[in-house]
């Protein structure tokens, strides 16, 4: 499932693949194989994708609706 939303959205971005892995600073072996779930993908490799293609990533809660955006959570971690 998340192979077919990188896809879109570097497809929507008008990006071949190497272009992407380009920017990203990955190969476009490594890209192909994420988009084809043929790899694990880290959450931030799929944030610098979606922040490249110009996208956000949201949380929603299923009950409340209530969204909110990956950039606005504090990792108690760093």
């Amino acid at each position: 499932m998340i192979g077919k939303a990188l896809k879109y959205m570097r497809k929507n971005k008008n990006l071949k693949q190497d272009a992407l892995a380009k920017q990203l600073g990955i190969s476009q072996q490594n890209l192909s194989r994420y988009e084809n779930e043929q790899r694990i993908i880290s959450f931030e490799t799929i944030e610098q994708i979606a922040n490249t293609c110009d996208y956000n990533i949201y949380f929603i809660q299923r009950k409340t609706k209530e969204k909110f955006k990956v950039e606005n959570l504090k990792r108690k971690d760093v």
